[in-house]
C-alpha cells in the first residue's frame, strides 16, 4: 500500500464516520424533539443545513477517495463478480439512497421553517431522517464485512 493509498483510505473512512454519524445525530437526537417542537427553529435550521454541507461535501470526498480505491483495487470483472465487488457495489447503492434521503429530508425541514412552522415540517421529514438512519447502521455493517479480509 502506497501512501496515497493511506492517505486516501483514511479520508475515505474519517467522511464516512463523520457523515453517518451526523445522519444518525439528527434522526436520533434533533428530530424527535423537533417534532414535539423543543427545539428552537433557527437551532433546528443551523443543524438541518450543516448536515446538509456535510452530505454534500463526503459525497465530493468519498467520489474521490472512493474512485481511487475502485481504481486501484478492482476491476468491473471483479466488482460484478466477486463477493467483495457486490460489497462495494452494494454500498454505493446505499451512499446514492442516503444522499438522497438526507436532500429530500433536509428540503422538507428547510422549507417547513422558512414559513415559521416546527413541528408539521419535522414530521414530514421524520421518515426520510429515520430512514437514512437504519440505512446509515447498513452502510457501516456492510463496511465492516468489506473491511474483514475473511468474511468473502
Amino acid at each position: 500500500m502506497s501512501i496515497l493509498d493511506a492517505v486516501m483510505w483514511s479520508v475515505h473512512v474519517g467522511f464516512a464516520v463523520l457523515w453517518t454519524g451526523s445522519v444518525l445525530f439528527v434522526a436520533l437526537a434533533v428530530v424527535p424533539p423537533a417534532t414535539r417542537g423543543d427545539v428552537g427553529s433557527d437551532a433546528l435550521a443551523a443543524v438541518v443545513g450543516r448536515l446538509r454541507w456535510i452530505s454534500r461535501i463526503a459525497a465530493l470526498a468519498f467520489l474521490a477517495t472512493g474512485g481511487h480505491m475502485a481504481g486501484t483495487l478492482y476491476t468491473v470483472e471483479s466488482l460484478t463478480g466477486t463477493g467483495r465487488g457486490h460489497l462495494v457495489l452494494t454500498m454505493l447503492a446505499l451512499w446514492f439512497v442516503i444522499t438522497g434521503l438526507v436532500e429530500v429530508a433536509s428540503g422538507k425541514l428547510l422549507d417547513g421553517l422558512e414559513t415559521g412552522k416546527l413541528r408539521e415540517p419535522a414530521r414530514d421529514a421524520k421518515p426520510f431522517f429515520y430512514a437514512a438512519a437504519g440505512l446509515s447502521v447498513g452502510l457501516v455493517l456492510t463496511a465492516g464485512l468489506l473491511a474483514s479480509p475473511s468474511v468473502l
